[in-house]
């Protein structure tokens, strides 16, 4: 589409001046009446924010879900008195009484900003770093939309970082990623106020920020008067017409106007004070009451609001013409935003089914090219491991060409999932990021915002034991799956075939109100049959079981001279790589004469114990979360070694016999 020409209205220098002010005392006095809060930020950047919003920022506060919207993200979240002023200022759903409620119980302005809590807030920001990725994911995701729909495409990402922002390791990942894929659409504001909580950042880092971003290939400018509206108009203006990204460096002063205490770390995290609250006002010659918006920054505020709605109806029309010549496509760009599934893709899915043995990371791939063969949205890649974790599917997206569903994110693990995060935000695809599961330590705060987010990103998590082998305990979770079991919010499935894998699949991308982590084998397993049992879990039999184990893991020990029999039936609850091992064991109880029924546990969660049954559970990691849930958790809780798979997996145990004698002890049955 022809981009939407900004509006040559533009606020008089006064109206500038009143509107700062009153996004600086807006977030004083938040903050003063909470008695909690960082006001510094706010005073600081309030300039900058206020140009961004009154001459460049095209949105519309009476649909703030409007598709071709521009993006605003606060990297630097402790300061959302800033936002949440921003928008009270431009007529978003968000009233002087929730100003007033500020960090309060129930309140739509909690203590950093929180998606779905605040109409106009686009992603959950505090951590610091992860705005500025989810900003480079939102730019991401805009131009791949444009390469679809070009005719209905013109929105830009903007964002604001503060210096803990480019301290964090995560920044580096996804500006280094941003400069690569040369995403035009991204122009970040750095609020340089040269102070942390501890004191100055001299005292700790000493990084030329500006030259940093040139060497990742952005444009860059420096404006040395943070007050200086009319210089960071020209910045921003400059900014939007180059073809790579931007990094504005604004030179500001913490806590500005606030006497004896501007420019220290005194004002980042505290309220200022009522008399040196009062002091600032006079100084500002501020007589307003506290949380009052002057009448000309009201009117002001109103008319840009309409320009953004007159902006809207405008993109409405484009899209009605582009509807009418393009049906098809527009009925797409509706499902894909309403995250509606194609009608072909369950029985897609269905047909994915290998007889002979496979990793469950190859099912995973033949799932994941099925899916893509009906679900154009389904876009992703992994963190330079493609062909291990089964996550090759197609041209990889480059500067020069977006059409492409696969992304090259490189060996930044933790930028990929943050990246993924602002894709998913943006709106119109399915993402999914893919490493071995021992380096989703490196993703996992973003996977936790994914969660709190309730962003439907799938996790395709890789080698997930120490049958990993020979790479050695340094490559072999053990942990792991039950670190990400106990995120609130993360739906964790751990499949052991085929028809599993597709399951899980299913699962995952029918789930629209948070991530999935799909934890996938590297040895071949076997096809074993299941049946959907009463709990969600899934009942196995034990076809084909034994075939499929390791000659290691097929040592059964010598039979017992006669049957053992016992009146309490045994349960085995098992996942993934497991199941076939607790088939196996399964068998050789039965012929001892033990009545065994064995459960895939596809998703943990979903598994209620039988209480009349001797449950013992089996998986190749932490025992710590089946403590409690079943009687006997057989699992590793060390780590492991550098070994071939099958033999790292005998040494600790997971072989028929070790587990016979286990649960034979257990039972405190003669050997």
């Amino acid at each position: 589409m022809t981009e939407i020409a900004q509006p040559t209205f533009v606020p008089s220098v006064e109206t500038d001046r009143l509107a700062v002010d009153t996004l600086r005392f807006l977030a004083a006095d938040m903050v003063e009446a909470a008695q909690s809060g960082h006001p510094g930020m706010p005073m600081g950047a309030a300039p900058m924010a206020w140009t961004l919003w009154s001459r460049h920022l095209r949105h519309d506060p009476a649909d703030p879900e409007w598709a071709d919207r521009d993006r605003f993200v606060l990297s630097a979240g402790h300061g959302c008195a800033l936002l949440y002023g921003l928008l009270h200022l431009f007529g978003y759903d968000l009233p002087v009484e929730e100003l007033r409620r500020f960090r309060q119980w129930g309140s739509r302005t909690p203590g950093h900003p929180e998606f779905g809590a605040t109409p106009g807030v686009e992603c959950t920001t505090g951590p610091l770093g992860q705005g500025l990725a989810m900003a480079v994911g939102m730019a991401l995701a805009e131009r791949m939309t444009a390469a679809r729909y070009p005719e209905i495409t013109g929105h830009r990402t903007y964002a604001i970082v503060g210096d803990g922002c480019l301290m964090e390791g995560v920044s580096h990942e996804v500006a280094s990623f941003a400069g690569h894929a040369e995403l035009g659409g991204l122009i970040v504001l750095w609020d340089d106020n040269e102070i942390t909580i501890d004191g100055a950042v001299e005292r700790s880092c000493s990084d030329d920020q500006v030259a940093r971003f040139a060497a990742y290939g952005w444009h860059t400018e420096v404006v040395a008067d943070g007050t200086d509206v009319e210089a960071i108009d020209a910045a921003l203006t400059r900014a939007k017409v180059d073809s790579r990204p931007s990094f504005l460096a604004v030179r500001t002063v913490i806590g500005h106007g606030a006497p004896g205490i501007a420019g220290t770390s005194d004002a980042h995290g505290s309220p200022l004070g009522a008399e040196r609250l009062a002091q600032a006002k006079e100084h500002a010659g501020w007589t307003l009451a506290p949380f009052a918006v002057p009448d000309q920054v009201a009117v002001t505020c109103a008319v840009l609001a309409a320009i953004g709605g007159d902006q809207h109806e405008r993109w409405l029309a484009e899209f009605a013409a582009f509807d009418t010549v393009a049906p098809e496509r527009a009925a797409e760009f509706r499902r894909t935003r309403a995250r509606l599934l194609p009608t072909d893709l369950l029985s897609a899915l269905e047909s994915v089914a290998a007889q002979a043995p496979r990793a469950t990371r190859q099912s995973s791939q033949a799932c994941l090219t099925a899916a893509r063969s009906t679900m154009p949205e389904l876009v992703g890649g992994s963190a330079d491991l493609a062909g291990s974790t089964g996550t090759v599917c197609g041209e990889v997206v480059t500067r020069d060409d977006f059409t492409a569903s696969a992304v090259a994110f490189g060996i930044r693990e933790f930028g990929m999932a943050a990246i993924l995060n602002g894709m998913s935000l943006h709106g119109g695809f399915r993402v999914f990021g893919s490493t071995f599961l021992v380096f989703a330590d490196y993703l996992r705060p973003a996977l936790r915002l994914s969660a709190l987010m309730g962003q439907p990103v799938i996790y395709l998590l890789t080698h997930d034991s120490i049958a990993v082998g020979e790479d050695g305990p340094t490559h072999q979770p053990v942990e792991h799956i039950e670190s990400l079991r106990v995120i609130p919010g993360v739906q964790v499935l751990r499949p052991a075939n085929d028809v599993e894998t597709a399951l899980a699949w299913e699962l995952a991308l029918t789930r629209v109100d948070g991530p999935t982590a799909l934890i996938l084998s590297r040895q071949s397993l076997p096809q074993l049959d299941c049946a959907m049992g009463a709990e969600g879990a899934r009942i196995v039999g034990s076809a084909g079981a034994t075939a499929g184990l390791s000659p290691a893991a097929r040592a059964l020990g010598a039979p017992a001279s006669e049957p053992s029999a016992t009146a309490r039936p045994i349960e085995i609850v098992s996942t993934g790589s497991e199941v076939a091992l607790a088939v196996a064991t399964a068998d050789q109880l039965r012929a001892r004469g033990h009545e065994v029924r064995v459960v895939s546990a596809l998703d943990r969660s979903l598994f209620t114990a039988d209480a009349s049954a001797l449950t013992v559970s089996i998986e190749a990691g932490s025992t710590a979360g089946w403590a409690g849930l079943v009687d006997l958790a057989i699992g590793i809780d060390d780590f492991g070694h550098s070994a071939p798979g099958d033999r790292v997996m005998a040494e600790h145990g997971f072989t028929v016999a070790a587990v016979l004698d286990r649960i034979r002890e257990h039972l405190d049955e003669p050997r």
